[in-house]
């Protein structure tokens, strides 16, 4: 059964009478500390346990803290799973974004810079195993997540890299190196002949591929992409 509630203060987990402003002040000062231990336990646990088998206790064990540690930060499974979520998909959006804009700012070669970008943004399978792994449960379990929770992830996360990558197909336009009549359909064909073609086979990266197989798809994915989206000449 999901946790939802934090304990009742009768229990041995509830917090101290007076709440976390009433404890002395050098439990405060390592609360921060707590809060990062609980965070990368939940992602741990979560991305390999999943949303609906995972406990609290569970986390607890792996952040070495109690239940009632806990619920000092977070009012249930639910918003320490939101947290965690909103956490890692704002970090890959960020780094995305940073990708885009290292290799698609000063345009040498635009077949070169897409799959460049395109291999680079492959690398996040890895560099962000964690958070691949909670994309993992969020796809598997979806109807087992509140859709608000599910809301607030896609607008951290997919829609933000997709307002990114909708942005550089508008510029590219404007500076005639693609004919795009829609911006945003020309992103998602981006995304999904490149990093999808790569992410959803590996499960996100779950079963790894080859390097060499890897620069295969993302240069057949540009190539098909330039093939409808290419400046004439």
């Amino acid at each position: 059964m999901t946790e939802q509630t934090a304990p009742a203060a009768t229990t041995p987990d509830a917090a101290p009478a007076g709440g976390a402003d009433a404890a002395p002040a050098t439990a405060r000062r390592g609360m921060p500390e707590k809060r990062v231990a609980i965070t990368r336990a939940a992602r741990t646990v979560f991305g390999r346990e999943g949303f609906t088998r995972t406990s609290v206790d569970a986390i607890a064990a792996e952040a070495g803290v109690s239940k009632r540690t806990i619920y000092n930060h977070f009012a249930d499974k639910e918003q320490l799973f939101r947290s965690v979520i909103l956490e890692g998909a704002t970090t890959v959006a960020a780094t995305q974004a940073k990708i885009a804009d290292r290799h698609l700012r000063k345009i040498v070669d635009l077949r070169t810079d897409l799959v460049d970008f395109g291999l680079e943004r492959v690398d996040s399978l890895t560099t962000f195993a964690e958070h691949w792994a909670l994309v993992r449960t969020i796809e598997a379990e979806a109807l087992h997540i509140r859709p608000a929770v599910l809301e607030a992830w896609q607008e951290a996360g997919p829609r933000e890299t997709h307002r990114v990558l909708t942005h550089w197909m508008a510029e590219f336009a404007e500076r005639g190196l693609l004919v795009v009549p829609d911006p945003a359909e020309a992103a998602r064909m981006l995304n999904l002949l490149t990093f999808l073609a790569v992410a959803q086979p590996t499960f996100y990266g779950a079963l790894p591929m080859p390097a060499e197989r890897i620069a295969e798809v993302v240069e057949h994915g540009v190539a098909a992409f330039l093939a409808v989206y290419g400046a004439p000449g």
